[in-house]
């Protein structure tokens, strides 16, 4: 069995946590982010959501989509997300973003939320994600952005130890760039409060 990174295993660990964390410090931003995304979705898309964490974003727009696909590298998130009371329209599994299993344009629609800036190579899992995706098929990304904020050393330097990373840090402006850059049409943004700015983006594969 492969060994796993650093990265990896924090996630693993930090499943039991994580929709506690994400309810105290973006509980609005995501909730408006469930409305948002339902608001986009088409009852016959089929959509993929990758790093999905314990699948709080799948429950929630399930009702807005014919399937759900809701993936993360940890399988103890998976295996969170399996615990949960979930519609039958959704499935979850273990999958790498930066190398997606599926067939090319296998989906409508791909939600990708917070996890770009904590990627290695998140141009990689863009790339995945656009093959999977049917032409002009839908991107919705939201991510904190906040590289104009400054962050203590000390901190940063703990989150690094215990194996959370952040690999990547922008501005809101330079995230919207950086999704134009790697291939996709930005068709709309804004920026949600939340802990951290957060940038609401939808866009097209091209």
């Amino acid at each position: 069995m492969e060994k796993k990174s650093a990265n990896q295993a924090f996630w693993d660990r930090y499943a039991k946590w994580y929709d506690f964390e994400i309810k105290r410090f973006s509980g609005k931003a995501y909730s408006e982010m469930y409305r948002l995304i339902g608001s986009s979705l088409l009852p016959d898309m089929r959509v993929l959501e990758v790093a999905a964490g314990t699948g709080l974003i799948a429950v929630h727009i399930a009702a807005c989509a014919r399937f759900v696909e809701a993936t993360d590298f940890s399988p103890k998130m998976i295996e969170a997300a399996k615990k949960k009371k979930a519609p039958a329209n959704v499935r979850f599994s273990v999958e790498d973003a930066a190398g997606l299993s599926f067939e090319d344009g296998s989906f409508d629609a791909a939600i990708i939320s917070n996890a770009l800036h904590i990627m290695p190579d998140p141009a990689k899992a863009l790339s995945s994600i656009s093959r999977v995706l049917k032409p002009k098929g839908l991107l919705i990304a939201p991510n904190y952005s906040h590289g104009h904020i400054r962050t203590r050393a000390l901190n940063a330097r703990i989150l690094k130890a215990i194996g959370f990373e952040t690999y990547s840090k922008w501005t809101p402006e330079e995230y919207v760039e950086f999704i134009r850059q790697n291939g996709f049409l930005v068709e709309r943004w804004r920026v949600l409060r939340a802990a951290f700015p957060l940038v609401y983006l939808e866009a097209r594969a091209v």
